[in-house]
This record gives structure tokens, C-alpha cells and sequence, in this order.
């Protein structure tokens, strides 16, 4: 985004991919369809960023979720409203949108150099680029008038988002918060009867609560997936910044769930009273509440048989079972990273204040959102105030 801005002002780019081709996380993005941002109100939209929301939301008034929508269909993509909100291409897919942006900004001059990783600066400044020869590999050193970094974050790191980047720049002095594992799977002790049985099964029709470091309560409804480590899926993801840094505080996450968020406790209560009739407790769940084996099995890891039998507790595990969450998954798992380059470190512009000429830009940044395209919609925001940036600062650079 920041190469179409730049090379729209007239300035001539040249991007540098560590990949043999460019796009390739935005692809993966698209697979099992393209969630390009999300149709909510801008003023719950820009909330989702919560610590970095301050930061972003100028950003995204500039080019949020409705100009990211338009500059698709820009491209000659049209894109439609899902029942939850989330915006697609009608396609679903990533593929076309991705060739139909190279071909716009090869045609605006854009020069793609893959296999190009970037090593640092060299004493003079010029940037210092490994990348493949007829010989072999060879250490190449480029000059450039402005330079932005996009490096991604730390997760899915076959895709080119390694974290290598963070050495070079904390070298400069630059301020960089650890990588962390954001919109990702949490660990759980299972019984081995439980993993063997269940891992892999969906929860569907379920709310998740969860209180964050400041004690304040976070509930969302959506969907999750346990597995054999623990659990995962959209649900998990959404409370997983608040679920993470519980982890790291106390060492263990309370997660809260509400296996019938539809039913009110004072009628699912007169219900759980019912004679069972020598039925059994999971032929009384099926039967009587109309609950899978899944969530019929997840009460009985939680209560003991005596248990199951008391309405009242048995409410209780319904509507608040509690997980203990006891590990985050590791970060290459995670779909996305929180940490990353520091607000203090850069100026209003996305440019590095110990680096001038130097803008940042994407997932390298410090902020995190969970996914329904917000995360695409922060990468679009921050690389198109970065090219602004850059533009600026070569308006006002000598010639």
C-alpha cells in the first residue's frame, strides 16, 4: 500500500521481498475465504485495537474499513456483507484482488525484487540486501532516498514474518516490545479420555468471558475448537490478548464458558430439575437440553458423577464451566503477533525518530486486533500513512 501511494506521487520504488514472490501471508489470509475488514460501526470498529486504539484510529479515518472497501473495488473487485459483518470479495478469494494490485502497480512504475532479505544498513547508510546469484548468494548494498520497512511480525515464519528484523533495529536504539503470540490456541490439561475423544471436535453456540489485566470483564460469542493441546478458533482469538496476558502475569488464564448462552438460567434451571426417569446423564443432556456429546463431555471433565446430579451445580457448569488455561501455543502457530516497533519510536508519520528517512509500517508495529479484518484493515491504514509520510519527506528532502 505504501509502494502505491509513493509511486502515485511520481517517486520511483522498488520493492525488496525476502519471498520468491510478493503477498505470499496476504494469500494465506484468503484461504477459506477473504475477510478483507468489517462492516461495524467505526466507532466500535476502532475499539477493537484497544491499548493501540489511540494510535491507529487517525490512520484508519484516513483509510479505515469503507476506503478499504472501495479501493477493492477499485481494482475491478466487487465485495459483499456477510451475516457477521465481515466484508469478502464476491470471489472469497485472495488471488485475483492480489494479481490485480501488481499488475496496477507495476504499471505505476513498481520494480519487485524477491529473494532480496534484508540485512541492515551499512555504515554509509545504504541498505544491505542477501539474495541469490548464477554464483550464489551475494551481499548487495542499495542506496534509497527513504526506506520502508514492512517485515511482518513473528508468526508463520515460512512465510517471511520471522522477527530477524528486531536485532538490527533495537542496534539503532530503536524501542522494539518483545514478540508475542496474538489470535492464537491456549493450552489445557485434558484427561487423556477426553483428548482421545474429542480433540478436533467444533463448540459451537457458545459464549466465552474472560477478565483482562485491569480486572475488567471481556464476554464474546462466537465459536471454538478443542484440541488435542487445548483449545483454539475465532472465540479464543478474539479474548486471546487478555487470555495471554493473564498467562503471563499469574502464570495460569481463567476462561469462562457459557455452553447455552441463548437459554436464561431461571428456565434452564426449572429444566435441569426434571425427573430423569432412569435415563442416563448423557441420554438426559441429549434428550432433555438437546446438547452434542461434546458439551455433554466437556461438564463431565469439569464435575465429578455426584455433581451431575445436583441441578444447581450442574447450571453452574452450563452457563460458567471453567477452563484453566495453563500455556499460550508457540508464536509461529499464532495467525498473527502482537509487540513489534514502539509508538515512542516513531513520529506522526510512521518514520523512526532515531532513523530519519526511515518509516515503518504493517504487522512490525506494536498493536494487535483480532480477526474478522481488522488486522487487514491496520496493515492497509498504517502502510498508506507511511507512504504519505515518505511523499512528505521526499517533498522536503534536498535534491
Amino acid at each position: 500500500m505504501a509502494a502505491e501511494v509513493i509511486s502515485a506521487a511520481g517517486y520511483p520504488v522498488a520493492v525488496y521481498d525476502a519471498m520468491p514472490s510478493p503477498g505470499r501471508k496476504f494469500l494465506l489470509a484468503g484461504v477459506g475465504g477473504m475477510n478483507i475488514t468489517h462492516a461495524e460501526p467505526f466507532e466500535r470498529f476502532v475499539t477493537r485495537y484497544r491499548e493501540a486504539q489511540a494510535w491507529l484510529e487517525p490512520m484508519l479515518q484516513d483509510f479505515g474499513a469503507d476506503q478499504l472497501r472501495a479501493w477493492v473495488h477499485s481494482l475491478g473487485i466487487e465485495t459483499f456483507t456477510g451475516s457477521s459483518r465481515r466484508v469478502f470479495p464476491t470471489d472469497m478469494k485472495a488471488a485475483p484482488l492480489l494479481r490485480a494490485w501488481l499488475h496496477r502497480l507495476r504499471q505505476q512504475g513498481v520494480v519487485f525484487f524477491p529473494r532480496h532479505r534484508w540485512l541492515g544498513w551499512q555504515d554509509d547508510g545504504q541498505l544491505r540486501f542477501e539474495h541469490p546469484t548464477e554464483t550464489g548468494q551475494q551481499v548487495s548494498a542499495i542506496p534509497a532516498s527513504a526506506t520502508l520497512l514492512a517485515l511482518g511480525g513473528g508468526s508463520w515464519a515460512r512465510l517471511g514474518s520471522d522477527g530477524q528484523w528486531l536485532p538490527l533495529l533495537q542496534a539503532k536504539g530503536i524501542a522494539v516490545a518483545p514478540l508475542r503470540a496474538s489470535n492464537c490456541g491456549f493450552e489445557v490439561t485434558w484427561s487423556e479420555h477426553f483428548r482421545q475423544q474429542y480433540a478436533g471436535e467444533p463448540l459451537n453456540t457458545i459464549a466465552l468471558e474472560c477478565s483482562d489485566h485491569t480486572g475488567q470483564q471481556h464476554r464474546y460469542r462466537g465459536e471454538a475448537t478443542l484440541a488435542e493441546y487445548g483449545i483454539e478458533g475465532s472465540a479464543i482469538y478474539a479474548l486471546s490478548a487478555s487470555l495471554r496476558e493473564q498467562i503471563l502475569q499469574q502464570g495460569t488464564a481463567t476462561l469462562r464458558v457459557d455452553l447455552a448462552p441463548d437459554r436464561e438460567p431461571v428456565a434452564l434451571l426449572k429444566t435441569l430439575q426434571k425427573p430423569r426417569n432412569g435415563m442416563s446423564f448423557s441420554t438426559f443432556m441429549r434428550k432433555v437440553l438437546r446438547f452434542p456429546a461434546v458439551k455433554t463431555a466437556l461438564i463431565r471433565e469439569h464435575l465429578d458423577a455426584e455433581a451431575c446430579r445436583s441441578p444447581e451445580q450442574l447450571l453452574q457448569a452450563i452457563k460458567q464451566l471453567p477452563l484453566t488455561l495453563t500455556a499460550v501455543r508457540p508464536l509461529d502457530e499464532a495467525i498473527s503477533s502482537a509487540g513489534g516497533v514502539c509508538r515512542s519510536a516513531l513520529d506522526d508519520h510512521g518514520m523512526l525518530t532515531a532513523q530519519p528517512g526511515v518509516f515503518c509500517a504493517g504487522e512490525m508495529l506494536d498493536w494487535e486486533a483480532p480477526t474478522g479484518g481488522y488486522l487487514l484493515t491496520a496493515c492497509f491504514a498504517t502502510g498508506y500513512r507511511a507512504g504519505q509520510g515518505v511523499v512528505e519527506y521526499l517533498k522536503k528532502a534536498p535534491q
